[in-house]
């Protein structure tokens, strides 16, 4: 099979802060003047010459039309006309070629796309699904958790907990930095409910450990990306040495060496690689393992809806440990990437089971929302 042409479609889909399970939305109090407009994504859809399509994802936001370029002028003049089948040393190829432009960042994320897409094609040219191909799954299904918007007011983020818990979820993750309204959060919850946090690294070492402490009355069930810089794996171990709750992160992580020197410094205690920033499945194989050999949890970072989504599913479900689970980003959006097709129940999320990823993108669904 050779790779005969690569398409990109970015969407943006207007969304609302809050709880949708599927096409049902659980009834929320509408605040329009907080919530950011719409989700920005990129989907790209490799066609081989005998006529197999394969879907990938690539980070998107706001660079969106960034990966875009990365995918059509960068990416494609470099797979167009390759061998479909050899993806390991076709993504290493294209990798080796421009490294120049670093090894992370718009053109690894662009990258991604394509590498799901070619396992995708690899799972439907075998008649399988990808997990099969990996290994096979434990079960039908997954444990998940609800991953909500950014809130920042104590009265809108126990209507987003409220929301979750009532579409079935008993694990949720918070983007949240101020400790009043992590707080109003778990008197939401309750006490049962798994609360986790995500500040998106505004902390230097020191300060996160004084916030550390602040929140220790939340009980989380982990603290994700606290430390500025990124990178700063040092000051994470050091953090991690003193603090009460558990570390997590890797979401801006993009090779395995980097995956490792994570690990190694002792800095966390999820890692969270993103199929669709990593280098796609390709990248994201090769972490499990590393992962178990350092005692380390992986839990795949995925605040997205396509197929990357799709990856993180089949290779957890093939590679991961029973501690493992999904990300599902809970907003109210206009269009969902699969429609009805793939849709948590109860806190879990199912393993597709038709061959490649399992699932198409709905692109007739998606059409008012495709960007020029």
């Amino acid at each position: 099979m050779i790779i005969a042409r690569i398409e990109t479609f970015p969407l943006r889909i207007p969304f609302r802060a809050g709880a949708r399970n599927g096409s049902s939305p659980t009834a929320l109090p509408s605040h329009p003047a907080a919530h950011p407009p719409a989700v920005d994504s990129l989907l790209v859809r490799v066609t081989t010459d005998d006529g197999i399509e394969g879907w990938g994802e690539a980070f998107g936001f706001e660079a969106t039309s960034l990966a875009r370029r990365a995918v059509l002028e960068l990416i494609a003049p470099l797979c167009v006309g390759r061998d479909a089948t050899r993806i390991g040393a076709l993504m290493r190829d294209v990798q080796q070629r421009l490294q120049v432009f670093g090894r992370g960042g718009i053109v690894l994320h662009a990258l991604s796309a394509v590498d799901t897409a070619l396992w995708d094609i690899a799972g439907k040219a075998a008649g399988l699904p990808l997990h099969r191909l990996l290994g096979g799954a434990a079960g039908e299904d997954l444990p998940c958790y609800a991953s909500l918007d950014p809130y920042g007011d104590p009265a809108r983020v126990r209507d987003g907990v409220a929301g979750a818990v009532a579409a079935g979820f008993g694990i949720v993750k918070l983007h949240e930095r101020e400790v009043p309204v992590v707080r109003a959060a778990r008197e939401a919850a309750g006490p049962d409910v798994t609360l986790m946090l995500d500040v998106n690294c505004p902390w230097s070492a020191r300060q996160a450990r004084a916030r550390a402490e602040e929140l220790l009355d939340a009980r989380l069930a982990w603290l994700e990306e606290p430390v500025w810089p990124p990178e700063d794996y040092g000051g994470l171990a050091r953090l991690r040495a003193t603090c009460a709750i558990p570390l997590a992160a890797g979401e801006n992580v993009a090779t395995l060496l980097d995956f490792d020197r994570l690990m190694a410094a002792g800095a966390v205690d999820f890692v969270q690689p993103s199929p669709a920033k990593i280098g796609g499945v390709t990248e994201l194989c090769k972490v499990f393992p590393v992962a178990a050999a350092r005692g380390v949890t992986v839990m795949p970072h995925t605040f997205y809806h396509g197929p990357g989504l799709l990856a993180a599913i089949h290779v957890t479900a093939a590679l991961g440990t029973a501690e493992s689970l999904i990300e599902w980003r809970l907003s109210d959006l206009d269009a969902w990437v699969y429609g009805k097709a793939l849709v948590p129940e109860a806190g879990r999320i199912p393993v597709p089971q038709g061959p490649g990823l399992g699932i198409d993108p709905d692109l007739a669904a998606l059409r008012s929302y495709l960007r020029a």
